[in-house]
C-alpha cells in the first residue's frame, strides 16, 4: 500500500483481550482515547505488510485501551495482530495552535547550541514522566537534551529548520 506524504505512528496493538477478538492497544495520543478519532489507520505488521482500516473503536481500560478492529473477529486473529503499528498520514492531524507543534514536526530539524555548534538533527523525542527528552544525533554521537523550555530548548524555528538549545556540546 502506497500512501503519499509523511506518516505519524500513533500506537500499536499489544495483543488479545478476551475471547471475542477484542484487542489491547497502546496509544501515544493525548488523551490516549483520541487514537480512535484519527481514522482511517494504516496498520503495519512485523513483516512490513500494510493495510488500511476504518471503523476501529474502543475505550480506556487500565494502562491501555481495549477495542475492536472490523476484521478481527476471534482471539486467534487478535493474537496475530500483536505488535501491529498504527499510523495515520501527518496531514490527518489538526493544525497545532500557535506556539505549539507536534513532536513529529521537530524530527529532522538541526539542533544548534548557543555557541552556534551544530549538535546534529532531531532523531525523535520521548517522555520520561519527569520531562520530555529531545534526541539529537550526528555522525559521531547521540545527545539527550531535556525538552524544557526555555531552560534548555530556547527556540524552534521551522523557517530555518533549527531547534536552538542551551546545551554544552561536550555533554
Amino acid at each position: 500500500m502506497e500512501t503519499p506524504g509523511r506518516r505519524i505512528l500513533l500506537g500499536r496493538v499489544l495483543g488479545a483481550f478476551g475471547l471475542r477478538g477484542e484487542l489491547k492497544f497502546e496509544s501515544w495520543t493525548e488523551p490516549r482515547e483520541a487514537l480512535f478519532r484519527y481514522q482511517p489507520w494504516i496498520l503495519r505488521d512485523a513483516q512490513g505488510n500494510e493495510r488500511q482500516v476504518s471503523g476501529a473503536r474502543g475505550k480506556a481500560s487500565g494502562k491501555y485501551l481495549v477495542g475492536h478492529l472490523p476484521d478481527v473477529i476471534d482471539r486467534d486473529a487478535a493474537e496475530a495482530a500483536r505488535g501491529t503499528e498504527i499510523y495515520i498520514p501527518r496531514d490527518a492531524l489538526p493544525p497545532p495552535r500557535p506556539g505549539e507543534y507536534y513532536w513529529a514536526d521537530l524530527e529532522g530539524l538541526r539542533v544548534v547550541n548557543a555557541e552556534g555548534i551544530d549538535l546534529g538533527t532531531v532523531s525523535h523525542l520521548f517522555s520520561t514522566g519527569a520531562n520530555d527528552v529531545l534526541v539529537a544525533r550526528d555522525d559521531e554521537r547521540e545527545r539527550m537534551i531535556p525538552f524544557v523550555q526555555p531552560q534548555y530548548v530556547t527556540g524552534v524555528d521551522f523557517e530555518t529548520g533549527i531547534v536552538s538549545v542551551d546545551w554544552d556540546a561536550d555533554f
